[in-house]
């Protein structure tokens, strides 16, 4: 081939290439930003009854009570033998459990989440004696399937409804080594001590596409904000009861993006709109600020979680078979924000309980599922001049985020 057709080059001038730094001069933005999580460099050891057998596992944090592990994540470590006099084989093994058991109902039932074992050494393959220190790496699959459908693998979790009827489920995983002794070895008046075994927490990290976006607008004409596509709105209605007043309407902002990090307040803008003569009667019932601790929550927004368990995981005449319990993991707190003449309006934020720490999911028979909820709930029924409000604008589900916050995503129902 002849080299005579080839285009020449110039000679790369240096002076032309921009610099780069990894901080914004002072006359830069930054508009995002992207920063690795550091790979932990802690260990978490584990050591037999009798001393026999060790199981080190890297990359954790320092001074963990559990190891822990992410989507995608290698198990990665050591098995450790102080003597390896008479070994025949060790081999690790990582087992992962779904049990659901339904109390007065439909029964038990497990699911086996993963299951994989790696020989280290076997003697009968062996060239080399049996080292004191063997390395393993064992990945965790991204799904499990029950049989019916494939599901993500689900993070550890337990939750349980007491009373009849009721359920409990739990997910766990745990990893452990075996240290096989040949006949010679069996016949010492030694006490076995040749397994070890520990459980570990498996959180799957997800991230929010986009940020939350900018605080709405605040304007003294209906319906006291600047609506923007960056939000999404909710109606809703509060249905009068007494004469001489009129329906309240509700209208719900939260970001239209519906992601968030829970470690984060999710904002959101409440008005509620309706005559002057129903909005003097609904006073006695607006959100509380949160700075006024002894007043009573009568309308609060919160975010729910409901679980349900169905060991059948199927439905018998168009009705599913399930069982849930529903407990709130979050609370708006609520602050004024402007009046008009037929509406009042109040932003706050939602801020979820810190020890929530996995998301929404479902695998099998269990299903957890998040929702926001806004109510407004009478002292006294009989007396209110409007019905009670309980009402789901939103549901989702929360997904955990690598550096240890975790995001929720709403959908409409």
């Amino acid at each position: 081939m002849s080299t005579s057709s080839l285009p020449s080059y110039r000679a790369l001038d240096h002076s032309r290439i921009p610099t780069y730094s990894a901080e914004p001069s002072a006359y830069e933005r930054r508009l995002a930003v992207n920063r690795s999580r550091l790979r932990p460099s802690g260990e978490f050891v584990k050591q037999s009854k009798g001393g026999g057998v060790s199981i080190r596992l890297t990359a954790q944090e320092n001074n963990v009570s559990l190891p822990v592990y992410g989507c995608g994540s290698s198990i990665e470590g050591t098995v450790e033998l102080p003597r390896t006099d008479g070994v025949a084989a060790v081999e690790v093994k990582i087992e992962g459990t779904l049990r659901l058991k339904e109390i007065a109902e439909g029964g038990t039932v497990t699911h086996k989440l993963c299951s994989s074992r790696a020989s280290l050494w076997d003697a009968d393959r062996a060239s080399v004696p049996c080292p004191t220190s063997l390395r393993f790496s064992l990945g965790l699959p991204a799904t499990f399937t029950d049989g019916k459908d494939t599901y993500p693998l689900p993070p550890t979790h337990e939750v349980h409804l007491s009373g009849v009827p009721g359920f409990r489920a739990t997910i766990d995983y745990a990893i452990s080594a075996y240290v096989y002794k040949g006949k010679a070895a069996a016949l010492l008046p030694v006490k076995q001590n040749n397994t070890v075994s520990t459980p570990f927490v498996y959180y799957p990290r997800s991230r929010p596409a986009l940020g939350l976006p900018g605080p709405m607008t605040i304007t003294t004409v209906y319906p006291g904000v600047l609506e923007s596509a960056d939000w999404t709105c909710f109606d809703t209605v509060m249905a009068a009861k007494s004469r001489g007043v009129k329906d309240i309407v509700a209208k719900l902002y939260i970001p239209a993006s519906r992601v968030f990090c829970l470690s984060e307040p999710i904002p959101f803008h409440l008005t509620f709109a309706s005559s002057a003569v129903s909005l003097a009667a609904f006073l006695p019932y607006v959100p509380a600020p949160s700075s006024y601790m002894g007043a009573r929550r009568l309308t609060r927004i919160q975010v729910l979680r409901q679980s349900s368990v169905d060991v059948r995981n199927t439905t018998i005449a168009g009705t599913k078979t399930d069982i849930w319990r529903v407990l709130s993991i979050g609370e708006g707190s609520f602050r004024h924000a402007c009046d008009g003449q037929e509406f009042m309006s109040f932003v706050g934020e939602i801020a979820v309980n810190p020890n929530t720490r996995i998301g929404g999911f479902k695998a099998g028979g269990l299903f957890i599922k998040d929702c926001i909820v806004l109510s407004m709930i009478p002292p006294d029924p009989t007396k209110s001049p409007f019905s009670e409000l309980r009402t789901f604008p939103a549901n989702g589900v929360f997904h955990s985020f690598h550096a240890g916050r975790v995001s929720c995503r709403f959908s409409l129902l």
